[in-house]
């Protein structure tokens, strides 16, 4: 899954890609790099990051989506409205940070075929890295998971429709990050797919010590490790680099 932020505040590619042709073009190259799904956001979710208008989300996400027709395209929202006039444009996947719990989210998703990413966090951007405590991070992310899965369920999601995604980095310290990632095949055990987006996150610069343009080797050592771990997707802004690196991996496992 390659990343698309067409916002001016994201935290690694905020602004370069605000405009709709600089957002199009870049998508296009993502899949020519070997993305299988361009995930497409027009709201800032990283930490600190305030909440934009409606109007002003659907403005920024609708040029593109119109453009990439041909494209597996997830659109990241949280906003009903938005994923009904994401879908109308013809969006593969629904991306919501907020697991569908926004009053009409579930019925905007339920009627179609769209897949859909459920993704844990605690709090809101604006204040979730502000001491952010768990008795046991995994445990209370799995049951998090597992009653959101069994809500779409009931509203009539077919499971095979379903990827959740626990959140690294929204609401989780370095050392809840790595719990995570360790303890990974215990949500893969919830029976869906599991998404992983590491991609050039503070953890990986609090470990490393890098600015944000110089994560690229922790990201892909983050990327292979979680799909050892059992991540069947990652999201991820370097394809091309991520794709060699899995390449390796995938020849390493069939010798």
């Amino acid at each position: 899954m390659g990343v698309v932020n067409v916002t001016p505040d994201s935290f690694s590619d905020g602004g370069r890609f605000l405009d709709p042709r600089a957002a199009i073009v870049h998508a296009r190259g993502l899949i020519e790099e070997g993305a299988d799904i361009v995930d497409l956001g027009g709201e800032s979710s990283r930490p600190g990051a305030h909440a934009v208008a409606e109007e002003e989300e659907l403005r920024r996400i609708l040029p593109i989506l119109k453009a990439l027709k041909d494209v597996p395209v997830s659109v990241d929202t949280r906003r009903p409205a938005v994923m009904r006039a994401a879908l109308a444009e013809g969006a593969s996947m629904i991306n919501d940070i907020e697991a569908l719990q926004a009053p009409g989210a579930l019925a905007a998703v339920s009627g179609g075929d769209c897949a859909v990413c459920l993704m844990h966090k605690k709090g809101d951007p604006a204040t979730m890295q502000q001491d952010p405590r768990y008795d046991d991070v995994v445990a209370e992310v799995h049951a998090f998971l597992a009653a959101r899965v069994a809500e779409c369920e009931k509203a009539g999601l077919q499971r095979d429709r379903i990827v959740v995604d626990p959140g690294f980095g929204f609401g989780k310290t370095v050392a809840h990050n790595l719990s995570l990632l360790k303890r990974l095949p215990e949500l893969v055990a919830l029976g869906v797919p599991v998404l992983a987006g590491w991609s050039r996150k503070s953890s990986l610069g609090a470990i490393t010590g890098r600015p944000v343009g110089e994560r690229l080797a922790a990201s892909l050592a983050a990327a292979l490790l979680a799909v050892q771990h059992g991540a069947r997707i990652l999201r991820v802004h370097d394809v091309r680099e991520t794709r060699d690196a899995l390449a390796v991996l995938q020849a390493l496992e069939r010798a």
